[in-house]
């Protein structure tokens, strides 16, 4: 079965960046829809950014627009997520995987067993 992989995280002063990747767990040539979200400690699991299957159209929430990005790159094989101008409130677990984008960017819709491991991002001084 098919699941991606979060790799990137870690600690970094506010206004810094970072670049997180969500790869295949093996070579696919197929491109699919893929979403970012992020869990904070005490808070619901949120939608922050995806990119479609097929043209490459782009989703971001409100808190995140104007300082993430998201692109694609190796045949579809790895989505980044890059985090510019980084807040405090940005930190949290991120996580990737298969989302319709951007109609299935609500976490609720997803069972639990399709989230990995997350990647966790800290944004403190």
């Amino acid at each position: 079965q098919l699941r991606f992989v979060e790799s990137g995280g870690g600690l970094v002063q506010p206004g810094g960046s970072l670049r997180l990747s969500c790869a295949a767990s093996f070579y696919t040539s197929d491109f699919y829809a893929i979403g970012w979200f992020r869990q904070a400690p005490g808070k619901e699991r949120e939608g922050v950014s995806c990119i479609s299957a097929s043209d490459g159209n782009t989703w971001y929430s409100d808190s995140v627009k104007g300082r993430f990005s998201i692109s694609r790159a190796n045949a579809g094989e790895t989505v980044y997520l890059q985090m510019n101008n980084l807040k405090p409130e940005d930190t949290a677990v991120y996580y990737c995987i298969r989302a319709g984008c951007p109609e299935g960017m609500t976490a609720s819709l997803f069972d639990s067993t399709v989230w990995g491991q997350g990647t966790q991002v800290t944004v403190s001084s």
